[in-house]
């Protein structure tokens, strides 16, 4: 133990240097996020779902320029650097603040909000770090009183807990009991309905058959499609995303493998019938194809799909990018091209099955909080090949996230017997099976796991030339573009594109 006078103080601050630390804090992040809010104010939504309160800043001045700000914001006035700084004048808090000279220093600290999100929460948990401090050591001193009722301390503990646990409680409020049977009743009103699509209470999965057994994917659902790689886990799930798209349903992709390119050619494909191999390896043999393609691109340009392909999957980055195509955008699904391709980079892992168990739950805290279904894709390991006749995958098999089932709402396995060179046998299946076998049906999608039902099995046809799955019993879903009974002129290609120069129009379609 060790005295020293401070200068200017009449009293000695007394000092126990192995145990005097500063609190938790991060003045360099409240300094990005308030220099931010005040030249870029399109980060605010998040950042105040975040920080709701001016007390997450340690320091003085920040608290008070967070506060006009958030005055101004619940006000449905701008945020900028003169309304913050008139704010504070009125507040008579202004040279408190810092003064004007302070908040152009902030203002010249970042050029844009675009981390203001992840710099929030990192000031959020050293805000509770310095409550949880706070409160333990008062919970400790009243421990150390005789006089202090143990049960009592207990509930104190709870309560003061709760309410350190409550400031990252974002995203949908709960759902009281009278409005909640309200719901229930509108969704049995649905389901009693006869034509198939009233019959869907959440979104189209893009097949038939498993909107009958789904009714969709729900709000909320966080759905796992697994399998080993070459199954047509991407083209299902694009199946999905296409059967949405057409109906104006906005959908976010974010892809850690495949390239836009590749994506835009493959809906393409799975939406027109094209073979993959037309659109990117061999083009057209009959020129009067240009004209359909031209036909389906003026159809579907104005799809209301969002794609990241940059190949970032760190799982914070991915719940920021979902937030922001949620608020700009309103996607209504969010599909993830996979989970063994994400990452965690907020903190170090003893292990890889740790950290896709927090991904996990992160995703499906994502879907609550966004109130949509998330499709995650997952990769199956090697194990399920070492099996006897059946090559069938199962829970205990999707590759490094075994925790992942009690997260996951829905587990759906792709199964094609033909990647393995077993032959169907139609006298394995049901009496449901069977039929669609007959059709010409090759694929299981196994749903291992389903929060509304129990486990079951459906059948699709995968054509592997057009890289897509369909249903061999929905006619809409077999129907050939192609195929038309009127002949179509034969045009150059040149022609049928309608070729211009770049410089005339460098945004036209080439």
């Amino acid at each position: 133990m060790e005295t020293y006078k401070a200068k200017n103080m009449d009293k000695t601050i007394i000092i126990d240097l192995p145990k005097g630390r500063m609190p938790p804090q991060a003045i360099d992040l409240e300094e990005a996020v308030l220099g931010a809010a005040l030249i870029d104010s399109n980060g605010l939504f998040d950042v105040v779902g975040i920080l709701r309160s001016a007390d997450a800043f340690y320091k003085e001045e920040h608290r008070l320029i967070y506060i006009a700000i958030l005055s101004l914001f619940h006000g449905n006035e701008p945020v900028d650097l003169l309304t913050v700084s008139a704010k504070l004048k009125t507040m008579k808090k202004l040279e408190m603040a810092g003064g004007d000279l302070y908040l152009i220093q902030l203002s010249q600290k970042v050029s844009s909000s675009a981390h203001s999100e992840y710099h929030s929460r990192i000031i959020l948990q050293k805000f509770m770090a310095r409550n949880i401090i706070s409160f333990n050591s008062k919970i400790t001193a009243l421990a150390y009183d005789e006089g202090t009722d143990v049960f009592e301390l207990i509930d104190r503990w709870a309560k003061e807990f709760d309410n350190i646990a409550d400031l990252i409680s974002t995203g949908r409020s709960t759902l009281q009991w009278k409005p909640s049977l309200q719901e229930l009743k509108l969704t049995v009103e649905m389901l009693s309905r006869n034509d198939d699509e009233s019959r869907l209470v959440g979104i189209d999965t893009g097949f038939k058959r498993i909107n009958q057994y789904t009714g969709g994917y729900r709000k909320q659902d966080l759905v796992i499609v697994a399998a080993r790689p070459g199954m047509g886990k991407t083209a299902k799930v694009l199946k999905t995303a296409v059967a949405n798209l057409k109906k104006d349903v906005p959908v976010g992709f974010i892809s850690g493998e495949m390239s836009m390119a590749q994506l835009t050619a493959r809906a393409f494909a799975i939406d027109t019938n094209f073979h993959l191999n037309q659109l990117m390896k061999y083009g057209f043999e009959k020129t009067e194809y240009f004209v359909t393609m031209n036909q389906h691109i003026e159809r579907v340009q104005n799809w209301p799909l969002h794609v990241d392909d940059s190949g970032n999957m760190d799982i914070t980055d991915v719940i920021i990018k979902a937030k922001d195509w949620y608020r700009k955008h309103k996607i209504e699904l969010l599909i993830i091209d996979y989970i063994q391709l994400m990452k965690d980079r907020s903190k170090k892992w003893n292990n890889r099955s740790d950290e896709l168990m927090d991904i996990s739950r992160r995703l499906k805290l994502l879907a609550k909080e966004l109130n949509i279904p998330v499709i995650v894709l997952a990769q199956v390991s090697r194990e399920c090949e070492k099996r006897g006749a059946s090559k069938r995958p199962m829970i205990i098999d999707i590759k490094d996230c075994g925790a992942i089932e009690q997260d996951a709402d829905i587990i759906e396995f792709i199964y094609r017997p033909e990647y393995y060179k077993i032959d169907i046998d139609i006298d394995d299946y049901d009496e449901k099976m069977r039929p669609l076998i007959s059709k010409g049906a090759n694929t299981e999608i196994n749903f291992a796991k389903y929060r509304g039902g129990a486990v079951s099995t459906t059948m699709l046809k995968w054509i592997g030339d057009k890289t897509k799955f369909v249903d061999v019993d929905d006619e809409e879903d077999t129907f050939d573009y192609i195929s038309i009974d009127k002949p179509l002129p034969k045009p150059t290609a040149n022609e049928a594109f309608d070729v211009v120069e770049p410089e005339e129009d460098p945004n036209h379609f080439v």
